[in-house]
């Protein structure tokens, strides 16, 4: 006789969409051959923003950054 053990995915714990938005994701930051900059984290597939300073395109990352984390 087999006996084949069935797995619950409900049975193993979930991580709070906390912990996700507060892990530190690496951004690579590129300029832009048009103007400006385009940041990207590799880390969420294709994940990038863009804005004309590095100041500017730092905050829309990170802003986009949790969206895209409470969506997914």
């Amino acid at each position: 006789m087999i006996t084949v053990a069935k797995t619950n995915k409900s049975s193993s714990p979930r991580l709070s969409l906390d912990y996700y938005l507060n892990q530190n994701y690496e951004i690579a930051f590129y300029p832009d051959p048009d103007g400006g900059y385009v940041a990207e984290i590799k880390d969420l597939k294709g994940f990038i923003s863009q804005g004309e300073t590095i100041e500017e395109v730092a905050t829309n990352i990170n802003e986009a950054r949790e969206l895209w984390i409470e969506t997914a």
